[in-house]
Parts: structure tokens; sequence; C-alpha cells
């Protein structure tokens, strides 16, 4: 699953990275709105989740959530603000966010926030897919085999969920690193190719006979 963060204090994003990270998330960072508004507008499918501060440098959360909202953005976001009165929430929710944050605020808010953002349903965004035999909770990140839990790294966990999006379509290599990694990992070498056994090893078992494919110097497919 992979998240934006837009903060132009580099202290706060460089601990909220590492933090979200921690949790498993693919986790990229813009100090700026109008770098925000730019990488949203060309990846409006690669985000599932927008953390958006208030108080930016050059434009203010809102009206960077009015301006990609206006462009037919549905990707969820999350504006995190200083300002607890009412009628800024309002505010908030208007300009199109989905949630949001007071500082300061828990880690586990943040996580509970985004996985009820998650939860909603939209056009783009699923919560719980099933592919045969296999369901995997976005919210709750666990995967069943049937009623059976497979236990599975967050990386692990995060691949196969691309996959299961998109069963039996081939996955570039490179969407797939895009999707589990940040854009500024170096990721194109066998760290790929290694979760991708480890998840062939522990999904071999699987009933319905879901498997994987190498489609040599594109990716992997996921058969059904």
């Amino acid at each position: 699953m992979r998240l934006l963060i837009v903060e132009d204090e580099e202290v706060v994003a460089v601990n909220l990275k590492k933090l979200l990270e921690f949790k498993g998330f693919a986790v990229d960072w813009l100090s700026t709105g109008e770098k925000a508004r730019s990488r949203i507008l060309l990846y409006r499918n690669e985000y599932d989740v927008v953390i958006l501060d208030l108080t930016l440098g050059d434009m203010d959360g809102m009206s960077l959530t009015r301006g990609v909202r206006q462009e037919g953005v549905t990707t969820p976001i999350i504006i995190v603000t200083g300002q607890s009165e009412t009628k800024y929430k309002v505010e908030l929710l208007n300009s199109g966010a989905d949630d949001y944050v007071v500082k300061p605020f828990s880690s586990e808010e943040l996580i509970a926030r985004i996985g009820s953002v998650l939860r909603r349903p939209t056009v783009a965004q699923l919560v719980v897919y099933t592919v045969g035999e296999l369901t995997v909770d976005s919210a709750a990140r666990r995967l069943f085999e049937g009623k059976k839990e497979i236990s599975l790294t967050l990386k692990e966990y995060s691949l196969l969920e691309c996959f299961l999006r998109r069963p039996n379509e081939v996955l570039k290599r490179e969407d797939l690193c895009n999707q589990v990694w940040d854009f500024n990992s170096l990721t194109w070498s066998n760290v790929l190719d290694v979760h991708m056994k480890n998840l062939r090893k522990k999904l071999s078992g699987v009933r319905d006979s879901a498997r994987f494919e190498t489609v040599r110097g594109v990716g992997y497919r996921f058969v059904t």
C-alpha cells in the first residue's frame, strides 16, 4: 500500500515517513504543494492515501485538495491541521478531504484514520479482495485461505495485494517496485525476486491452484 506525505517541515516529514514505513507502507514525501499537485495528478492511481499538511509554504492544503478534486482525483486525502475548532473541520471536509487529524496526534490515531478512509466504499478503492480461496483484508493486513490465515511479512503482503487487485494481468517489475517501495528506493535488483520466491513458497499449498508466473523480461502474473 502506497502513501504520499505532503509536509514542508523536514523533521516532521522524516519522522512520519519512518513511522509509516515501519508499519509496512511504501511512503513518498514531497515538501511543496505545487510538487504534490503535479505528482497526484500524474500518478492519481498510484497512491492509496495522501497525508497532507494544511499549512504549506507555497499553498494551503485546503486549496490543494479542492484543486485535485476538481481534476477528478478520488484518492483519499487526510489533512493534518493544528486547528481544532469545528468551523475549520467543516471547511476541511467540504473542501474534499476524507478525514483530518489534529496536531499533536498519536501514531495509533493516524493508522486508524488511514484504515478508516480505506474502508469507505469508492469506485477506485477496495478494501477486501477475494480470488478463489484467497482473501486479503487491506485494513487489517491479513491474508486467508478460506478460514486459515497465512502469515506474510509486510512487504510480501504489499506485493500480493498488487496481484489480487489485478489477477491474471502481467505486472511489470518497475510497477511492482513502485507500489511496494518508494520512488527513491533502489529496488531494481534481485530484491523483488527474493520476495516473489518467498511468496510462491508460502502460497504453494493453496487448494485452488492459484500461482505466480514469471514473464521473462517483463514481470510477473498471478494466475487464478
